[in-house]
């Protein structure tokens, strides 16, 4: 059980990457914070982390919301008392060639996928410091590194991730975190089948 008395936040939890994420984790021996936004995904991945008998606890977290990301927070500590790991998943998808891209567009994905990693990190932060210790990792992409003729503000906001991660693991090295990225290609999850219908792909 390497991570046996950590515990681990882990932002969208309720389904595909993030829940499958906190389910390995719960199997190394970490206790989970799902912050999820969809309960009904939450309570279903919470149920498994109780199944292989780590202790659970569902926030309910709209990661664009600051207030949201501080009480997700705040919740881990009072129910366990450290953060040892975030996960930062969650995040969304929406296609549209270059001439159809609107600001409401640009903003959620960005919201969602780049301004949201930074300000959940910057809310467990305080006390990894104070740990000396932590682990942050974000899901990038693929997209983060390749240019695509539609989905420009997605590759943006991956691209963002990359960058924002090499910047906080250089800032934090020194207070004992680690901060790393990793950049899946295609996965079969709900979110891509659904994308992959609207393209009809």
């Amino acid at each position: 059980m390497e991570l046996s008395g950590q515990v681990a936040i882990v932002t969208g939890a309720g389904r595909g990457i993030g829940r499958a994420t906190a389910l390995e984790l719960a199997g190394m021996g970490a206790d989970i914070v799902v912050a999820e936004l969809d309960q009904a995904g939450a309570e279903r991945t919470a149920a498994e982390v109780k199944g292989v008998g780590r202790r659970v606890s569902v926030v309910r977290t709209d990661v664009t919301s600051r207030s949201d990301l501080k009480a997700m927070a705040d919740r881990a500590r009072a129910e366990f008392g450290r953060i040892d790991i975030l996960v930062n998943n969650a995040g969304i998808y929406r296609a549209a060639l270059s001439l159809e891209v609107t600001e409401e567009h640009w903003d959620a994905i960005m919201n969602v996928n780049a301004k949201a990693v930074f300000f959940a990190s910057q809310a467990v932060l305080p006390t990894m410091i104070a740990q000396k210790r932590g682990a942050i990792v974000s899901l990038a992409s693929m997209a983060g590194k390749i240019g695509s003729k539609n989905n420009l503000p997605y590759n943006a906001s991956k691209a963002a991730v990359v960058s924002m991660t090499k910047s906080l693991a250089l800032a934090h090295a020194a207070d004992g975190i680690r901060v790393n990225c990793v950049c899946p290609g295609f996965v079969e999850t709900d979110m891509w089948t659904a994308v992959a219908r609207d393209q009809g792909n």
